[in-house]
């Protein structure tokens, strides 16, 4: 088994079939999509492939350590992950095509006027080791 993750974006992927943006649908809408994403997960509970998956709140903050005995420091306000993502979901499935799939069922999660959203959805999987020092990205 393999873990990936399936990220969901408020911005910064190409658009969806049905683009409206979520804080003009009406709170039945809202719901409808909820309650899919809802039973989305526990029919992956039943199968044994869900892990987790967490929607986000807009709010929060960049922090940085600035120091010995010195406060975090915050930064903001521009583009930051919190104006781009709006939820995850970890799933631990056999192969990359069975995350593609899922993937794609999670897509259809309705949105305004019931329909289905279509929306684009980041698949990425977690390393299954620590990179090498030469693999590391921030070197």
């Amino acid at each position: 088994m393999a873990k990936y993750l399936l990220l969901k974006h408020y911005r910064g992927a190409p658009a969806a079939v049905n683009d409206v943006p979520m804080d003009q649908w009406t709170p039945q809408e809202i719901s409808a999509h909820v309650q899919y994403m809802n039973d989305f997960a526990a029919r992956l509970e039943k199968s044994g492939e869900f892990v987790d998956g967490q929607a986000l709140a807009p709010q929060g903050a960049w922090v940085r350590y600035d120091g010995e005995g010195r406060p975090p420091v915050t930064d903001g306000p521009f583009a930051e992950t919190k104006d781009l993502i709006a939820g995850w979901m970890v799933i631990d499935v056999d192969s990359y095509e069975r995350a593609v799939e899922l993937a794609g069922d999670l897509s259809a999660a309705p949105g305004a006027g019931g329909k289905p959203i279509h929306e684009w959805l980041e698949v990425r999987p977690f390393l299954a080791a620590s990179p090498t020092i030469t693999e590391c990205p921030h070197r």
